[in-house]
Formats: structure tokens, sequence, C-alpha cells
């Protein structure tokens, strides 16, 4: 039985990536089974989290896990001193699988070098964030019916916001055009513009942001100013409300267009756009539990085809 680490989806092939797809789509019919009786996963959450962390936890529980971990680095033995390889050495004597989430970009792949169990990257500071974008690949699979040739617009934080950069390297087997919509503080980094050239990765940049700029859109993926990462509180006062997505601004819009946005948002969706059905930014959330049960089942070492022939499954 192989297990994997999830610590990038960087170095998926479009085979793998599809086969998770796959998977998460067996979930959906039937997330209730006891494929990981049994077992003991953690999350260990550094950083505050909301949506990934009882995602996580959900996932394991209705797959018949059981859950141990923390959700504020500020109850651990981190406070005295503790390095992050004697915590997750400890933690590895107890669980089967880590769930991890720390503010320092590169942690989880230390962690993955270190641990004797699978980990699986929860996000890294403003760097990666793998399980997030295989249910963003899936959003926008359920959504188009297609990964393929598709116009998506990343909007807002692209500087620091480890969701689009994720999914600009998830994207680049599925011949994309980006369009990063940005004001210049926040605009999408140096090294994933080269990786876009590298790979042959279409995007075009824009400062505008209205009806005509977004009306050629099938995914617009809005994105939150995340103050945190700012170490220039004006720069953030700044920026905050550059880009706010209004109901009005939809009306040029394909019919298949779906918005998303993983979440928190502060106010860079309006509320009256909750009702339009270009908006799918809960559904999105939800997908999370289908993939993440995808992603347990992976770095443990259970297969499609075990998924598929599944006998434990609890209608």
């Amino acid at each position: 039985m192989e297990k994997h680490n999830f610590v990038t989806i960087a170095n998926l092939s479009k085979e793998e990536i599809l086969y998770l797809i796959r998977m998460a789509q067996e979930f959906e019919k039937h997330p209730n089974r006891e494929l990981l009786k049994g077992r003991i996963v953690a999350t260990l959450f550094f950083e505050p989290s909301t949506r990934t962390r009882l995602s996580f936890e959900t996932a394991a529980n209705r797959l018949g896990a059981r859950v141990i971990g923390f959700s504020d680095a500020k109850v651990t033995s981190a406070t005295k001193g503790e390095t992050l390889k004697d915590t997750i050495l400890m933690v590895s004597n107890y669980a089967d699988v880590i769930a991890m989430r720390h503010y320092i970009e590169g942690a989880a792949l230390y962690a993955s070098e270190v641990a004797p169990v699978p980990i699986i990257n929860a996000g890294d500071g403003a760097h990666m964030h793998p399980s997030q974008c295989l249910l963003d690949l899936y959003s926008i699979y359920k959504t188009q019916g297609t990964l393929e040739n598709l116009n998506i617009y990343l909007v807002g934080d692209l500087k620091y916001g480890r969701t689009v950069h994720s999914l600009i390297t998830a994207m680049r087997h599925f011949n994309p055009t980006f369009h990063f919509v940005a004001p210049k503080e926040l605009a999408m980094p140096q090294e994933y513009k080269m990786y876009c050239c590298e790979h042959g990765i279409q995007y075009v940049e824009h400062t505008d942001f209205n009806e005509q700029v977004i009306s050629d859109a099938d995914i617009i993926y809005m994105t939150r100013v995340q103050k945190e990462r700012f170490s220039d509180l004006m720069e953030y006062e700044r920026v905050k409300d550059v880009y706010i997505l209004k109901r009005d601004m939809l009306s040029m819009t394909k019919d298949n267009m779906k918005i998303l946005h993983p979440l928190p948002r502060v106010n860079e969706i309006s509320y009256d756009v909750d009702d339009d059905p270009h908006a799918y930014y809960i559904q999105q959330a939800q997908n999370g539990l289908y993939a993440r049960e995808a992603i347990f089942c992976h770095c443990l070492g259970i297969t499609l085809d075990e998924v598929i022939n599944d006998t434990t499954v609890i209608e």
C-alpha cells in the first residue's frame, strides 16, 4: 500500500489530477464510509482557519477516522520553544497522517522530509494551498464540464494569494488563459509570470475591473486582500477596497460563468451577488469535503478502484 505526501500540486501529472477529481466524484455520491476506520488523523493548525480545518476534520470523520490536533499554536509546546521538527516527530507517533497549516513558506515540505507518516499541506504562508487547489479544480470541472481551454480571471490579492499560485501550477496541463486583475501593489509575482511563460500558459494583466473586462470569463476567482500578510497597514488601507464584485457587473457575462472564492470574504463580493446564478463560492466550499476525502485516501494508499468497490458505504 503506497503512501503519498500532498505538499504541492505542482508535481502532479494531468492524469493524477484527473484521477483525484474522479475520486472526489465518488465521494460526492457517497461521502459516508469506513475506509479509514481505525486510523488517526492529526490536524495541526499553526495559523487560523475555519473552512480548511473543519472540512479536513469532517472528511476524516465521514471516512471513519478519529481526529486529534490543535487549532491554535498558542496552546502547544511551540510556545515553550519546541521546534517544528520535534512537534512533527512527536505527533507522528500518534497519527497515521498529518494535515498541517503553517505561516512559514516551505514548512510543509520540511515536515514531509522529517515525518515518517504522510504530510498534507493545508497552506504554508503565501506559498501554496494544494488541497484548496484540488477543490477549486473539482469546482471548475463540475461547473464547466472540462478543465480545458478556459478563460480564468484571478482578481484581487495575487501577490500573497497562495490559492491562485497553486491554481496556476495545476492548470498548466489544461491550456488556460489567465487574466490577472490586481493593483500594482498586489500584482502577480514575477516568478509566477515566468512560470506561465516557461509552461506555455497565456496570461493578460489588467488593472481595471468592470463588466467589459470580465465579459469573456468562464471563471472569476475572487480573493480577499489579506491584512495579515501586510507589514505596512497604510498599504493595506490603500488597496483593500480596490476591487469589489457587484451584481450589476454581471450583465455581460457568459451564462455558464461561475464565481469562485476561497473564503473568507470581507467585502470583495457584494452580498447582492449571493443569489445570482453565477455565484458558486458556497458550493465550492462544500466541494472541499469531497476533495479532502480523496486526498486522505490518496495519502494513505487507498486507490480509486477500492473507493469505487467500497462495501463500507453508509447511506
